[in-house]
C-alpha cells in the first residue's frame, strides 16, 4: 500500500517539474553571476572594518620580527641569532623601509649604506 502512494506522490511531481519552464543557460549563468556578486558583497561587509585592523597587526608582528633579526646589530642580546643571521640577507631591503618606520632618521649600520 505504501509503496503504492510513493509512487503516485512521485508521478505528481514529476509531472510538476515537467511542466516548469526551462531554464537557458544564460539566465543559469546570471543566476550563478549574480549569486557570486552577492556572496563576494557579504564577504566584502564582513571582513571591511576588520581590514585595517589586520594589516596593522601584521605590521606589528613584522616590526618585532625584523628587530628580532637585526638586535645583534643594534647592540641588544639576542639568543636567537645564530638562526636569525641566515635570515639577514633576505630581509635587508625592507631593513630602509622599517628602520625609518621605527623613527631612526639615519641606517644605524655603519657597514650597510640604505640612506
Amino acid at each position: 500500500m505504501r509503496n503504492k502512494d510513493n509512487n503516485k506522490i512521485l508521478k505528481e511531481h514529476s509531472e510538476q517539474i515537467d511542466s516548469l519552464p526551462a531554464m537557458s543557460n544564460r539566465q543559469v549563468e546570471d543566476n550563478v553571476s549574480w549569486w557570486q556578486r552577492f556572496l563576494e558583497g557579504l564577504n566584502e561587509f564582513y571582513h571591511a572594518p576588520y581590514r585595517q585592523t589586520m594589516a596593522r597587526a601584521a605590521r606589528d608582528e613584522e616590526d618585532f620580527f625584523m628587530l628580532l633579526m637585526f638586535a645583534e646589530s643594534l647592540g641588544i642580546d639576542n639568543p636567537a641569532s645564530f638562526y636569525t643571521l641566515e635570515l639577514q640577507p633576505l630581509f635587508l631591503e625592507n631593513f630602509h623601509e622599517w628602520h625609518t618606520r621605527m623613527g631612526m632618521d639615519r641606517c644605524p649600520f655603519d657597514h650597510v649604506g640604505c640612506c
